[in-house]
């Protein structure tokens, strides 16, 4: 089984400057299957009705806590992924399910983007853009695997990439992880004028 890893390689408190800086790494590599999925992290009821009208082909998923240590047979009465149609407008019925996470997967490119980081707010999200191919580059010991050869734009989030930090933005190469990995994903970035910024995520 392979895996990926992902190197940050631009930081910012503009979020349109870093949706542009990820679209100019996107643009190094052969887009044709390229897709993108976003992601949101929702903690009042609010931002879940906002999410709901403004993407009503959105679908809603629960992370509490709470809800997954409810015995299975509990849970099959109450599911935990809805599609926006099918999602409750009563608070009372959300308040329990929160936070929610709002997502929209493997749309074409250029078709959620800007919506999306609009709509964000102080939230942690994402912006992944997946099934690219980077350029081969065998002095720096990379053929491409597309099945990790990705750019994510983490929203709101620290440099650990784990808790919320308002106005922080990460951009970040995704491919496979390869003890020359680093060696590349440098070369990305320098194709860009950006240089990788921190240790990598896995």
């Amino acid at each position: 089984m392979s895996n990926g890893v992902s190197y940050p390689v631009f930081r910012t408190s503009d979020r349109a400057a870093a949706l542009a800086m990820a679209r100019r790494l996107l643009a190094l590599g052969e887009r044709e299957y390229a897709q993108v999925s976003v992601d949101v992290e929702l903690r009042t009821v609010a931002e879940v009705l906002r999410l709901r009208r403004a993407l009503p082909d959105a679908w809603f998923r629960t992370e509490n806590d709470e809800f997954w240590a409810r015995a299975r047979h509990e849970r099959a009465e109450r599911p935990g992924e809805f599609h926006a149609p099918e999602l409750s407008e009563d608070a009372d019925d959300l308040g329990p399910l929160l936070p929610l996470w709002a997502s929209m997967s493997e749309r074409p490119v250029a078709s959620v983007e800007d919506d999306f980081i609009a709509l964000v707010g102080g939230n942690h999200g994402l912006i992944r853009w997946d099934q690219l191919i980077w350029p081969q580059v065998p002095e720096r010991g990379y053929g491409g695997r597309v099945e990790h050869d990705r750019v994510t734009l983490v929203l709101n989030c620290d440099e650990a990439g784990t808790e919320t930090q308002v106005g922080t933005h990460t951009v970040c190469v995704g491919l496979h992880r390869t003890r020359d990995a680093g060696r590349y994903a440098a070369w990305l970035a320098e194709q860009v004028g950006r240089s990788v910024i921190g240790p990598p995520y896995h």
